[in-house]
């Protein structure tokens, strides 16, 4: 699945989270979904978070 397909969908999801729910429940599937997105390239080896988390260790 390409990420035009997949940005239709979430569009698609949000919009009728909008429609039969409310603004709160929008913002809410937006966020889980923005953090399933994460956790996914995260699996997949996409995003690797070491350096981030790295350098926020040595901050401290």
């Amino acid at each position: 699945m390409n990420t035009t397909i997949a940005g239709l969908f979430v569009g698609l999801v949000l919009g009728l989270v909008a429609v039969f729910g409310s603004f709160l429940a929008m913002l809410g599937v937006a966020f889980f979904g923005a953090l399933g997105l994460t956790v996914g390239a995260v699996v997949d080896g996409r995003l690797d978070l070491t350096r981030l988390l790295s350098r926020e260790r040595a901050r401290r």
